[in-house]
């Protein structure tokens, strides 16, 4: 499926050139965008595409750049400073928005805007990558399984060396210390409290509570009220985690912390390595369970993060380019629950009722 008339933004960051090279490869020529025109040129050189050199800061330049496309997939992060922005600009020129965030707040943000993207015949869908795309599929798959389910859990086994981006995005909203949903309302908790061990395909692993997207994003896709958010770490870490976290989270709160702590993330992060993203898997982890405590088990395998997100982002593109969504959507509402099963690599793995 050839298409031109769409934007990425953000094109020369460590997952925005692996989306250029998937929508490439898929037969798309997309144009590029970004604040630097000097990081810009040599990947549209590379690529053969147009770029276009535009600041977020710039209101107008932003907005007449998206204007003049049918949908901007944006990945320049950390999205809490600058999907707003991107948001408000394709509002105004009745250009679909994607991102490929995973942050609390930007999803809440996103669904806000609901109704005012729908009055202007757009479409709003934020996490269009990993995580949210595979857990966000998992827990509607799971809801469609077990209709009347009250609680749901979601873990990830998904180790990988992270990039700059993710780790930026990371530490942005750390300070927001421990969340979980209960009763409908999200509600902050003792960040750490609360680990488990779940049995995942390559051995049990130690979940650990982490305030992930999903809080936002499954609520939205599956009514489901008390949702529990978990991260697979080594035991020594979740320990650990447990003893230093709340202080840590208590430093981070200070702005200044968390400028040292980017500018650290992008001295040292640089992704996984191509060996990596070919051959590793990711794997979700998701339970659901009844009023009457029934429950049921599921447990999906991915492609590596980084491939996944580059895959994922792209057929999201496709979607929603082909249809006529109007509104804020998560993946699953937008796509369906099947929608991860289409994406090279996954599989289910574990579908098991107690």
């Amino acid at each position: 499926m050839e298409h031109s008339n769409w934007m990425i933004y953000g094109a020369y960051g460590f997952t925005g050139r692996l989306i250029v090279e998937e929508a490439v490869r898929r037969g798309h020529s997309p144009i590029l965008a970004g604040r630097s025109a000097e990081k810009l040129a040599p990947i549209a050189g590379e690529f053969g595409l147009r770029s276009v050199t535009v600041d977020l800061e710039d209101s107008t330049q932003l907005r007449s750049a998206v204007a003049d496309v049918d949908l901007v997939l944006h990945a320049a992060g950390p999205f809490v400073h600058t999907s707003t922005r991107m948001i408000r600009a394709c509002i105004a020129g009745g250009t679909d928005y994607l991102d490929i965030s995973g942050e609390i707040s930007v999803f809440e943000s996103t669904f806000a805007r609901d109704r005012e993207a729908a009055g202007r015949g757009v479409a709003l869908i934020s996490g269009v990558g990993f995580d949210v795309v595979p857990t966000d599929c998992l827990a509607a798959a799971l809801a469609e399984r077990m209709p009347e389910a009250v609680e749901l859990e979601l873990g990830i086994d998904a180790l990988t060396t992270p990039s700059a981006g993710t780790l930026r995005s990371s530490i942005e909203s750390a300070h927001l210390g421990g969340m979980v949903r209960r009763n409908g309302m999200l509600i902050p908790v003792r960040f750490g409290r609360g680990a488990i061990v779940e049995r995942f395909p390559l051995g049990e692993r130690t979940l650990l509570p982490l305030p992930l997207g999903d809080l936002v994003t499954a609520y939205r896709s599956t009514g489901i009220p008390n949702i529990d958010t978990y991260l697979a770490v080594p035991p020594l870490l979740a320990t650990t985690m447990r003893a230093i976290g709340p202080a840590m989270i208590s430093l981070l709160k200070l702005p200044v912390a968390r400028r040292i702590a980017r500018t650290i993330a992008g001295m040292s992060a640089t992704g996984p390595d191509e060996e990596t993203r070919a051959n590793e898997h990711a794997y979700i982890f998701g339970r659901v369970k009844d009023r009457s405590g029934a429950s049921l088990t599921m447990i999906l395998r991915t492609a590596e993060a980084y491939r996944f997100t580059a895959m994922s982002a792209v057929l999201a593109v496709e979607r929603t380019l082909s249809s006529k969504l109007q509104g804020a959507y998560s993946p699953a509402m937008a796509f369906g629950a099947g929608f991860v099963m289409e994406i090279d690599g996954s599989a289910m793995l574990v579908e098991k009722r107690a």
